[in-house]
């Protein structure tokens, strides 16, 4: 059982308080017990009175109401499953993250491979990737550069990686950004339908008044029926 108000800090919150027990100032609440039934409008001193009876908390759950709607609950165990509602709620929003990968117009082999992978190594953590070609000095002169080193990472990224917009100059600066492709689902193959029973004795029946008009079988019946 608490005393306590949910979201209670030193620091301001941009969450409403939940009230309970002795934070309830007014006068009177409209109750509802613990099994989800209406009481009816009491005192708000009986109300509390009748929580602590069942060794449970009067909760103010709607304080625009008028009177505010309490009810008779667990107060901890309330705070408890409403932190852990959020916390599930937090996994499965997927936040992407932007990483940025820098490279040079001149950037030899060995440091394109390591940045290459780094680039991979982000798109497979799920993280949108920045790519971003630096330009210095007289590299200006030749943007086409690094265009060729952009078109060179794109190519060999566009497997996980999904353009979201064209290179674009800025400033010394070209830059793109390539977000996480989704995974393929994969569907798996259909069974054949075995053939049922039903099929399977029609097509005996068919071989059997072949053999006694003394016709050939049709095509694609068993073989021992033709002795």
């Amino acid at each position: 059982m608490s005393t306590g108000a949910f979201g209670r800090g030193s620091g301001p919150s941009d969450k409403p308080r939940i009230r309970a027990n002795e934070r309830i100032r007014v006068p009177q609440v409209r109750v509802i017990d613990a099994e989800g039934e209406q009481i009816g409008i009491m005192d708000t001193r009986d109300a509390l009175a009748l929580a602590r009876e069942k060794g449970l908390d009067l909760v103010e759950v709607s304080p625009t109401s008028r009177p505010p709607v309490c009810r008779v609950m667990d107060f901890g165990k309330f705070k408890y499953e409403e932190a852990k509602k959020q916390r599930a709620a937090k996994k499965k929003q997927h936040s992407f993250l932007v990483k940025e990968v820098k490279l040079r117009p001149k950037i030899d082999d060995h440091d394109y491979e390591v940045k290459l992978a780094a680039t991979r190594k982000f798109l497979g953590q799920h993280h949108k990737v920045k790519v971003t070609i630096m330009f210095r000095g007289r590299e200006m002169a030749h943007p086409e550069l690094g265009q060729r080193v952009m078109d060179r990472v794109l190519a060999e990224i566009v497997d996980m990686g999904v353009v979201e917009h064209m290179p674009k100059l800025e400033g010394r600066n070209l830059s793109t950004v390539v977000a996480p492709r989704p995974a393929k689902v994969v569907a798996k193959p259909r069974p054949r339908p075995a053939e049922d029973g039903a099929t399977a004795t029609a097509a005996q029946e068919v071989v059997d008044m072949a053999a006694v008009e003394g016709a050939d079988p049709p095509e694609g019946a068993p073989d021992d029926a033709q002795a």
